[in-house]
């Protein structure tokens, strides 16, 4: 491994995991970020600075010779970082390209994929394996609240041993194809980033790269692309893995473990069906790199959940607010049908994650909210979150919410959030539940925070 790295975007959700494991690895690394340079999120880069990890201006004075760059996605050529790394002719990886050299090295590997759950599924087998004894090494886009201390509040990182590698890897740029594992997962397969013959022919090379596959029996996608020797989870007859005696609640899921002469009960704690198959896909990964059934199922049990995954950020005056990164179809649906469930009037504020994904898949959004909605629930959106350069507006907050209100939905638009926010708490009453949705975009956290301190001034 190279000894020097520079993190062009390192506040990114995969990038700030990535440069703390590659610093917990005796490199140094330095960064920059767009955030940092507008003073937004300063105790992130706090925590990045705790880490020894120094942290420079996006200007290009922080590159040096003898460095690789490491750049996020969402960096343009014409970001001065980047021009001054051609000017050095420095080495460039990209974040994914890093991260496949990582777990393509480890002797055992979990990868984790799919269109919606692979964090989640990434920190329950993370634990699992951290109970089980085996010291894992984990990668994950959201902070792991198992592993949350407030020396490190930002612990979507587990730096333990390198040859027993968890990570989740992503479809939306086509780099799941650097991937060879030990055990390949798909948790399951629907629209997002790309078309569903993209996603078809990613997700079937990505199972056939592992050693081991395993497969959501469930999902008729994920079925449809599956090795004929790849391992099923889910509540299908079929199932290798296979469930049943679901029962759920606000708080948990339970449900019965089938595996060969094994039925096993599993709580999971955590609500939703979608969580329950979450659970199943964890200990199935885990089970396959050497961990006991009722060793696997024990840790479950203790799994403390993500951050900003269905997350109670508090409740006051009696009205329950969650935080929560559901942005695509699946994830909004998966969402609105626990928040359903608990019987409260919705009030949701929804970000969508930039211009091209409302081009991707607006209408499926927009069906999935005016569809979920109860009509006494409301739903409030804001523009998407634009962080530069060029890209087609032709879909905006304003074009989902007259698409919503078209399909029967209770929508609104307004371009600024605080406004919002007004207006959702000019109208929540007692009972009722507060969702903010969204991704890419860490301020949410404050502004999800930030209804329960007024709710609290208000009781």
């Amino acid at each position: 491994m190279n000894k020097n790295y520079f993190f062009c975007g390192i506040g990114g959700s995969g990038m700030l995991p990535l440069a703390a494991i590659i610093k917990a690895r005796g490199a140094d690394v330095s960064g920059s970020d767009r955030s940092l340079d507008a003073g937004r999120m300063s105790s992130k880069f706090d925590y990045l600075r705790r880490l020894g990890i120094d942290l420079y201006e996006q200007d290009g004075t922080g590159l040096k010779d003898g460095q690789v760059l490491v750049a996020s996605a969402a960096v343009e050529d014409t970001v001065p970082d980047m021009v001054r790394a051609e000017e050095l002719g420095l080495t460039r990886r990209t974040r994914p390209e890093l991260l496949a050299d990582l777990l393509n090295e480890a002797a055992t590997s979990i990868a984790i994929g799919g269109t919606s759950g692979k964090s989640t599924v990434t920190g329950m087998t993370a634990w699992i394996l951290h109970e089980a004894g085996r010291d894992p090494t984990a990668m994950n886009g959201a902070v792991m609240k198992n592993f949350a201390t407030p020396e490190a509040p930002f612990a979507s990182a587990l730096v333990g041993d390198p040859d027993l590698f968890v990570s989740e890897v992503d479809e939306s740029d086509g780099s799941i194809a650097l991937y060879r594992p030990t055990v390949a997962l798909v948790n399951n397969i629907s629209l997002d980033h790309k078309s569903m013959e993209e996603l078809r022919q990613l997700f079937g090379d990505f199972l056939r790269a592992g050693n081991k596959a395993i497969y959501n029996a469930d999902d008729a996608e994920a079925r449809g692309i599956a090795p004929d020797d790849a391992l099923g989870f889910g509540f299908a007859d079929d199932a290798d893995y296979r469930a049943s005696d679901l029962t759920e609640d606000a708080h948990q899921t339970r449900l019965t473990l089938h595996h060969q002469d094994d039925a096993l009960a599993v709580t999971v704690p955590m609500p939703g069906r979608h969580n329950a198959m979450n659970g199943l896909a964890a200990i199935a990964a885990a089970h396959q790199a050497g961990v006991e059934l009722p060793v696997a199922i024990a840790a479950l049990a203790s799994f403390a959940g993500l951050k900003r995954r269905y997350e109670l950020v508090g409740e006051a005056a009696g009205v329950a607010v969650i935080d929560d990164f559901g942005h695509n179809p699946d994830k909004a649906a998966a969402t609105l049908r626990t928040a359903r469930a608990t019987g409260r009037r919705l009030h949701i504020m929804f970000q969508p994650h930039g211009y091209g994904p409302l081009k991707q898949m607006g209408d499926e959004l927009a069906e999935v909210f005016a569809d979920l909605m109860d009509k006494n629930d409301r739903l409030y959106v804001p523009d998407p979150v634009y962080q530069g350069g060029t890209v087609n507006r032709e879909r905006g907050g304003a074009w989902l919410a007259a698409e919503v209100k078209r399909h029967g939905g209770n929508a609104v638009h307004h371009p600024d959030r605080e406004a919002l926010a007004a207006m959702i708490l000019e109208d929540v009453g007692e009972g009722d539940m507060i969702l903010v949705m969204g991704a890419r975009d860490d301020s949410l956290i404050a502004y999800a925070h930030d209804f329960v301190t007024k709710l609290e001034e208000r009781a």
